[in-house]
């Protein structure tokens, strides 16, 4: 095994837990919410600030200059000049290259295709779903939305974040068949028929890339 796989997904797919369990079948690392706080640690940004930034585009130049001059005093810089949405951004792209160096892991979000386009050895996935399997398993992870249309609401606000972040910051368009190596339905074959349809896909990308 010596492929790095990045899963970009839409909220509600199953894309975290298709991952993980993706990674548990090669044996090898899954990366969300863990590269946040690698992230935080290696940049010397406190987490919190990572987190409340996490795929989240942030447009409004005065919370930019206000949290700059909280966070990190003035100073003439350029780096330190830079928004602070831009600085995590930055943060998040090192962390994800320095863990893809390290060897064959998982990687969801964080434009991780974007960040590893020089990696030869990279399968970028995007992971969506019909809107009822979303519906019905937002309602099931979250105990307080009590309704299909809080789902709904809930599902279009991430989605637009994570189109709007990615959209941003990479060279590509969120969800966008051109911009994957491969886009799947988990609703057509369930959870897990669709992880052992991509650990094959995987297992014959790298037989292919040994040929």
């Amino acid at each position: 095994m010596n492929t790095i796989i990045t899963i970009g997904r839409q909220f509600g797919s199953g894309g975290r837990e298709i991952g993980e369990m993706v990674a548990n079948h090669f044996g090898i690392k899954c990366y969300d919410k863990e590269l946040l706080s690698r992230a935080a640690k290696e940049s010397g940004f406190c987490e919190e600030m990572i987190q409340n930034h996490d795929e989240r585009p942030t447009n409004s130049f005065l919370y930019n200059l206000v949290m700059d001059t909280y966070s990190f005093g003035y100073n003439s810089s350029s780096f330190v000049d830079m928004p602070i949405s831009h600085k995590v951004f930055l943060a998040q792209f090192d962390t994800v290259k320095k863990i893809a160096e390290e060897g064959p892991c998982v990687i969801v979000g964080r434009c991780a295709d974007y960040a590893l386009s020089e990696f030869p050895n990279v399968l970028n996935l995007f992971i969506c779903a019909d809107e009822e399997s979303k519906i019905k398993r937002i309602r099931e992870r979250f105990d307080d939305i009590t309704s299909d249309d809080k789902a709904r609401e809930m599902m279009n606000k991430k989605d637009k974040q994570r189109q709007s972040y990615y959209n941003y910051y990479s060279s590509k368009k969120w969800g966008r068949a051109d911009s994957y190596d491969l886009c799947i339905n988990s609703s057509i074959l369930g959870i897990d028929g669709t992880v052992k349809f991509i650990t094959q896909y995987i297992e014959d990308f790298e037989q292919a890339r040994k040929a």
